[in-house]
């Protein structure tokens, strides 16, 4: 039996948020925020379902902490997400003072916690957040990379789909 860490014990949580978004056909990607060892929320990516551009797993996550806690600084927790936070979610940990982003993939499109720029750690905010990367990273891409390969093969299915009964109805 393997042990984790406890970056790699969260990240397992995440990842099961994730598997959760996935169920939905959304973009698989799933966060813990944990307090004092206590998992304090948990969220996955909405935005399909809810057909909202901020249903980031991130944003959920922190706002449920913020609801669950009664404020809006988040000052002694942990973030943990399985793709690394793009600009407006790294903002979001900026603003509510989490202390540590750890996350696993990283995000070559959009990624603003290392990959672009690192927006939790620049020390011109007021504000900085500890960034740890690349925590169980081939699970976490992993789960993108089949997600995104599925969405693929099925548009050439229905494609193929699509020509034969234009063929037959001609």
């Amino acid at each position: 039996m393997k042990i984790y860490n406890n970056d790699e014990k969260y990240m397992l949580e995440a990842i099961k948020e994730a598997k959760k978004a996935e169920a939905k056909l959304e973009v698989p990607i799933g966060a813990v925020l944990v307090l004092e060892g206590e998992i304090i929320a948990r969220a996955h990516n909405l935005r399909e379902t809810n057909q909202n551009a901020l249903a980031h797993a991130e944003l959920l996550v922190i706002d449920e902490a913020c609801r669950k806690l009664g404020t809006w600084r988040l000052e002694n927790a942990t973030l943990y997400v399985t793709l690394e936070p793009c600009p407006m979610c790294a903002g979001a940990v900026i603003l509510a003072r989490v202390n540590r982003v750890v996350y696993g993939a990283k995000d070559p499109k959009g990624g603003c916690a290392g990959t672009f720029m690192n927006l939790p750690e620049d020390e011109r905010f007021n504000h900085r957040s500890e960034v740890v990367s690349g925590v169980l990273e081939a699970e976490c891409g992993e789960l993108l990379t089949s997600f995104f390969r599925g969405i693929r093969e099925r548009k050439k299915a229905e494609k193929k789909l699509r020509k034969l009964e234009e063929t037959d109805l001609q």
